[in-house]
């Protein structure tokens, strides 16, 4: 996709709070709170990056990368991966992952993982063609 830029969020910028929440809503298919705390929580937060991807000047897509070290391997995990249901199909999907692949190539060793919803056909196809393989295990939440 043309003049596609994908953004770290290092810096509070209160023109981001209504995307971001745009995109959660569209991701989640709740109603899910985003504000400015949030946003500055986010950015505090050394373990986990946001992502913007714009068109222009326009948020079309957002992403996180979240890096840590356990016993067994250091992980990077993609979370809430979503293009803005307007920009979808022109390819700013597929630019989120493979930048979070680079990024996790510039780790290695480590693991990119994922989840997503079986729903999401479409993402799950994405995922699959771009080298990622299902794990068989099971995802426990438990919300505070």
């Amino acid at each position: 996709m043309e003049n596609l830029r994908i953004e770290l969020v290092d810096n509070y910028d209160s023109a981001l709070v209504e995307p971001i929440g745009s995109l959660l809503r569209q991701l989640t298919g709740t109603d899910t709170p985003f504000g400015e705390e949030e946003l500055r929580r986010i950015i505090r937060d050394m373990s986990c990056r946001l992502y913007v991807a714009r068109s222009g000047s326009e948020v079309v897509g957002m992403f996180s990368l979240c890096t840590y070290s356990s016993p067994s391997m250091r992980k990077v995990w993609l979370e809430d991966v979503v293009v803005d249901s307007a920009s979808r199909g022109r390819g700013i999907g597929r630019a989120m992952v493979a930048y979070a692949i680079n990024f996790a190539r510039q780790l290695a060793p480590c693991s990119l993982m994922l989840t997503s919803n079986p729903q999401r056909i479409e993402a799950n196809a994405l995922y699959r063609s771009m080298g990622f393989e299902v794990k068989q295990t099971n995802v426990y939440k438990m919300d505070f």
